[in-house]
């Protein structure tokens, strides 16, 4: 525009609320990703610290053989750097309060090892480069490498433990059982900072015990205490009940720089697979899930093929010699078909030879018991040895089984057994399996009381709470030492 006198100035142009709004709604899109909060050294040192040691080991192993360095071992190093970064777990990062068990982590480490190995060697013989390589030092460096390991996984515990910033202060609002825990996990991490104390709206008489020695005030005056003291991180450990106070907490923390977390109480609920998963940048909290998503339905189903194609292709004569004695020994089909339910509770067929004079898969099937007539002679010794659950190697072959998983039950005992038992039905989550938790620990036979099946259900539920592969290898190493007589099998 034009003054009076000449002179001019600038123009300033205001959009239209509604043009303003329009803007906002088109180019802002609210999304939530899953991340962490470790600082960038300690997130370099938790995910390469391993792969890093496996190279280490590697030259090590060299110069132990005198042998030359060449391009061919630089080569060797990234594919051992490169597979030991994906199959190995993440570095525990904990301080000296920390009591986790380091036999597990031991037994861990051995067992990633084995599996980078197995990787290696496969590589090395699908390009012909096994060669290149003196099989004493190979030798060397796989012997090598889990002790590096180990002894970088207990030092570098060490070293991080050192790492804890004078600089990061954080506070908990919310002294309830949730913030009591978390303050005890953030204690356990490396480079935790400093805890500042708990902020609540209620008065410190009315707070759980473990809180009130670090009780820092009451959340009015929360704000003025992030302030004067530089907070760096605060955590809202307050049920998610109290939306409008958290809502007021959080508009008037928009005056100081800490980060901000928000820390639901999922603990309240059974918690089976719990995880925090995002959809396309919408934020969830899984309370009941199965494991078996992503990779590790894939590791799961790829373990279950190779095992029973290699387990057919071995016991093959000795399934050939029990049909025929089935089938000579008594009247009827040498396989018995029972319905039962599977994955998500859907019905399949479960394989087994038969052992009885009877194969009930109606309304109504009545379990086995000592000195139960309806067993054949052939049948008695079948199911004293397990030998009459190896057509089951179909059904995982299938998919429709796995090796490891809660044993299946016919459909007449599910229906019954649903209505009694709760939970009963997250049992079937994952593919039911030749062998489970609850049977290496002895629960196998009749059920005659409700209770047995309880315990069997809770063991069931344990497997999926904890599942690994660690986990799984355990369980078939357990089952292969139960497969002589047991006295519960009848």
């Amino acid at each position: 525009g034009r003054l009076a006198d000449g002179i001019e100035v600038p123009v300033v142009k205001i959009r239209s609320n509604a043009g303003v709004s329009a803007l906002s709604d088109a180019s802002v899109q609210k999304t939530v990703q899953l991340g962490t909060v470790e600082p960038p050294f300690l997130a370099l040192l938790k995910y390469w610290a391993k792969p890093a040691v496996v190279a280490i080991a590697l030259l090590i192993a060299i110069v132990l053989t005198s042998q030359p360095i060449t391009l061919a071992h630089g080569a060797l190093a990234v594919a051992a750097v490169l597979i030991a970064r994906q199959v190995f777990g993440p570095l525990r990062m904990l301080s000296e309060n920390s009591c986790a068990p380091a036999k597990a982590n031991i037994s861990g480490l051995l067992l990633e090892w084995s599996v980078a190995v197995a990787l290696l060697l496969f590589l090395g013989f699908a390009l012909k480069v096994d060669d290149l390589f003196p099989r004493r030092m190979m030798l060397s460096w796989f012997a090598l490498t889990p002790i590096a390991l180990i002894i970088g996984d207990y030092w570098s515990t060490r070293v991080l433990a050192r790492t804890r910033s004078t600089h990061d202060r954080h506070i908990i609002i919310g002294a309830n059982e949730v913030g009591a825990e978390l303050a005890r996990r953030i204690a356990e991490s490396a480079g935790s900072g400093t805890f500042m104390g708990f902020f609540d709206f209620r008065s410190l008489d009315r707070l759980p015990r473990q809180t009130r020695e670090q009780f820092s005030g009451k959340c009015h005056d929360v704000a003025a205490f992030v302030q004067r003291h530089a907070i760096n991180a605060i955590y809202i450990a307050l049920p998610m009940s109290n939306a409008p106070r958290i809502e007021e907490l959080l508009h008037a923390f928009r005056d100081s720089t800490a980060s901000v977390y928000f820390v639901p109480d999922i603990f309240a609920f059974d918690l089976v697979q719990a995880r925090c998963v995002e959809m396309h940048g919408i934020p969830m909290l899984a309370i009941c899930d199965t494991p078996f998503h992503g990779m590790n339905a894939v590791k799961k189903r790829t373990i279950d093929v190779l095992l029973s194609s290699v387990a057919l292709l071995l016991v093959w004569p000795l399934m050939l010699m029990i049909a025929l004695a089935v089938r000579i020994s008594s009247s009827g089909p040498v396989l018995f078909k029972q319905r039962r339910y599977g994955l998500n509770g859907e019905e399949i067929l479960v394989y087994k030879f038969r052992t009885m004079t009877v194969w009930e898969d109606g309304a109504v099937v009545v379990q086995a018991v000592p000195r139960d007539q309806r067993i054949t002679a052939v049948g008695r010794f079948l199911r004293r040895t397990s030998l009459d659950e190896l057509p089951q190697l179909f059904n995982v072959l299938q998919g429709t089984m796995s090796f490891v998983g809660p044993r299946p039950h016919a459909v007449a005992h599910n229906e019954l057994y649903r209505k009694l038992i709760s939970g009963y039905m997250i049992r079937h989550k994952v593919r039911p399996g030749m062998t489970g938790w609850a049977q290496v620990h002895g629960l196998r036979g009749e059920t005659s009381v409700v209770e047995q099946m309880r315990l069997r259900v809770q063991y069931d539920l344990d497997y999926l709470r904890n599942w690994s592969l660690w986990l799984d290898l355990q369980i078939l190493f357990r089952t292969a030492l139960m497969v002589f007589p047991h006295s519960n099998a009848y």
